[in-house]
């Protein structure tokens, strides 16, 4: 009994450890945000890798109210996005091996924000269903091309039906809700999500004033 008790112990131990390397704070975490203080930021099309062929455009759509309300000035997306069409860039892809100081004249961009979209996977079972969202997040300076923020993760949507029919009722109500969700509320989700641990710029009441606070700073997305 006391083996068991020590060794319940320990693997308690291990997973408060392992969900406390996950955390840290946005100061210490994303150091060069509070250095250049980015104003200006160009969302750039989305590189998609998911099977998900109009997740881009969610991503897009939902992207620039969640960075206007954390205190920067997003440029046009519409605009901007026709002006990098008319240029010969149709998706992120044709500008992964673009350096984000090209950005800097042409739209007066502080810094460059780069998605990539690696799951957008519908999933339903017997007792519920969801949505799995896995995406990067890279802001890069337009003046040195450094990585200033960063997030990486996989985001579940829960999207399970509702249904007093017993368990066949459930099933279908499930593969209804699942199969027919709305994807805009799921993409708003996953942008607010994600976000959160940007530090805050010039136009919130709080920027440069929160280094201090505590953030799931997520994966390291690769360059």
């Amino acid at each position: 009994m006391r083996s068991q008790l020590l060794l319940l112990l320990g693997s308690l131990v291990l997973l408060t450890t392992g969900c406390a390397t996950n955390t840290a704070t946005k100061g210490a975490t994303y150091p060069d945000m509070y250095v250049e203080k980015p104003v200006a930021i160009l969302v750039v099309p989305a590189i998609n890798h998911s099977t998900a062929a109009d997740a881009p455009i969610l991503y897009e759509s939902t992207v620039n109210e969640p960075l206007s309300n954390a205190g920067f000035y997003v440029l046009p997306i519409e605009v901007t996005n026709r002006f990098l069409r008319n240029e010969g860039f149709t998706d992120g892809q044709s500008l992964a091996g673009i350096p984000p100081q090209k950005f800097a004249e042409p739209f007066g961009a502080d810094a460059v924000l780069y998605v990539t979209i690696d799951k957008w996977d519908t999933n339903y079972y017997v007792i519920g269903g969801n949505v799995v969202v896995g995406a990067s997040f890279q802001l890069k300076s337009c003046k040195t091309g450094s990585t200033l923020w960063s997030y990486q993760d996989e985001i579940p949507v829960d999207t399970s039906g509702d249904s007093g029919g017993g368990l066949v009722g459930m099933i279908i109500a499930t593969a209804i809700s699942t199969g027919l969700q709305d994807y805009v509320p799921v993409a708003r989700n996953v942008n607010l999500m994600t976000l959160q641990s940007i530090p805050y710029g010039k136009y919130h009441n709080q920027h440069d004033k929160d280094q201090a606070a505590r953030i799931n700073a997520g994966k390291v997305p690769a360059n």
